[in-house]
């Protein structure tokens, strides 16, 4: 379950409208909205001017810095006006701010999300099993989920490699993360979820046994030339990535003409 589904679950039935930053990939909901669903007070607008001065002044919270003023259609009359919301983060503490009855189920909920956690923490195990159930709810078969968890740990090899390399900051790791995808598919990481309809989801979650080979495959190839050539910098980190991303490409188009030729042979032989 992403996240969209996960708020709009725990309203059950509430209208609670959002809105989706492609650019920061996040979903972002209406703040009254929630208070309204939780609180039920005469003006949720009035609920929510006093529920911030006590959290501005009274327990110096930061959350309602955190808002964004984004335009969302009005419940009332359709018509689009600036609306305080906040992201996925920001929401689940506004729940933990709001006294009332309705809050406290999704506060134990909370809380229990927070032990699971720590108990993840002494026992790292309970991680992998947790993954391992959530993609078996999922549909996807043993393999599949075989093939991902090795994948997961492949990149983080890679992005040790590359810390090594001097790479420090996210965008650098997200410029070579889309070198690699752009050699390989011609689409960067967000262009490719593009292609398949995807906002918060995990590309790689929605990927084909072939892509998350070639996927796999490219990263791979990337860390183990680095690891040979040990570049230094973005620049030089940048052709490291397109090198591994290139084997991922040959490989894709020897796959592609093998799979073409054969359907032709089948098709040939029919007629």
């Amino acid at each position: 379950m992403n996240k969209l589904e996960t708020i709009n679950k725990i309203f059950e039935g509430k209208k609670i409208r959002s809105v989706w930053d492609s650019n920061k990939e996040e979903y972002y909901f209406s703040v009254v909205d929630v208070i309204n669903a939780l609180a039920e007070p005469k003006d949720s607008s009035d609920y929510w001017t006093t529920l911030k001065r006590r959290l501005l002044h009274n327990e110096k919270s930061k959350l309602p810095t955190k808002c964004r003023e984004l335009k969302l259609k009005s419940l009332k009359d359709g018509k689009l006006y600036k609306t305080d919301c906040l992201d996925t983060k920001g929401i689940l503490r506004l729940i933990e701010s709001i006294p009332s009855p309705k809050a406290e189920p999704f506060k134990l909920w909370l809380a229990n999300l927070g032990s699971e956690r720590i108990d993840e923490v002494y026992d790292p195990s309970l991680a992998i099993d947790r993954a391992i159930n959530y993609y078996r709810n999922k549909g996807y078969d043993d393999n599949w989920i075989e093939l991902r968890l090795k994948g997961i740990l492949n990149r983080k090899k890679l992005t040790d490699v590359w810390k090594k390399g001097g790479i420090e900051k996210d965008f650098e790791y997200a410029m070579l993360t889309d070198e690699i995808y752009k050699t390989w598919s011609g689409m960067t990481s967000r262009e490719y979820k593009n292609s398949k309809g995807l906002t918060k989801e995990s590309l790689r979650d929605n990927m084909s046994d072939i892509e998350v080979i070639l996927t796999d495959l490219g990263e791979v190839t990337t860390r183990d030339i680095a690891i040979k050539e040990n570049p230094k910098g973005l620049s030089e980190n940048i052709k490291v990535a397109r090198r591994g991303g290139n084997i991922s490409k040959i490989t894709k188009e020897l796959y592609e003409k093998e799979i073409y030729e054969e359907c032709m042979r089948k098709r040939f032989m029919r007629n």
